[in-house]
């Protein structure tokens, strides 16, 4: 049965043998997690020039690369606090770019609905991470939700390749920030209880 935690399920049983690959390269999670940034400012200009397909594909394929940082840590157990903590930000700043480079577009094409759509998934997806991180803050496990960031990831991908980027926008922009809404709510009954 589906459920939202299925995709990222699914990514980190595929990552897992590929992390040990790139495991004999040396190379560490942190940069790793830095190089992935990099990437996603790359794909974010190519969305920033209005070549939606080309971008959809290096979205999924960079999307997937930010996923290996985790698996890297996992399979070499070199993973730390700060190590976790510099991929949560990166992740962070990852998908903000991606947003921002469609935002350039539209703005730069004249778009107002797609660049207020946009703006609400960005203000949506930082909200969806961020309630979690200030619920586990609290001691709370918060997963609830089906707007993970590889969920969004994958949505953003589809809508690139078929084209069809504002219909996607509209349900990133309503989908991201009902999670947020979800998961705050979430909370606040979780700790009404006591």
């Amino acid at each position: 049965m589906w459920r939202p935690s299925y995709i990222s399920e699914q990514a980190h049983r595929l990552t897992e043998p590929v992390a040990r690959v790139i495991a004999k390269t040396g190379i560490t999670p942190n940069a790793l997690t830095l190089l992935g940034f990099l990437l996603n400012v790359g794909v974010a200009w190519v969305l920033s020039t209005g070549h939606f397909l080309l971008g959809g594909f290096l979205v999924l394929i960079v999307g997937a690369l930010d996923l290996l940082d985790g698996a890297l840590a996992r399979v070499t157990a070199r993973g730390t606090r700060f190590g976790s903590l510099l991929d949560s930000t990166m992740d962070r700043y990852s998908e903000a770019v991606l947003l921002f480079g469609l935002l350039w577009f539209y703005a730069w094409q004249q778009h107002t609905l797609e660049v207020m759509l946009l703006f609400a998934t960005i203000v949506g997806s930082m909200l969806v991470s961020y309630v979690r991180a200030r619920a586990e803050g609290l001691g709370l496990d918060c997963h609830v939700g089906i707007m993970r960031r590889t969920v969004r990831i994958c949505i953003l991908a589809l809508g690139l390749i078929i084209n069809q980027v504002t219909i996607i926008l509209w349900i990133l922009a309503v989908l991201t920030n009902l999670t947020a809404a979800h998961r705050l709510f979430y909370v606040w009954r979780r700790t009404r209880k006591g």
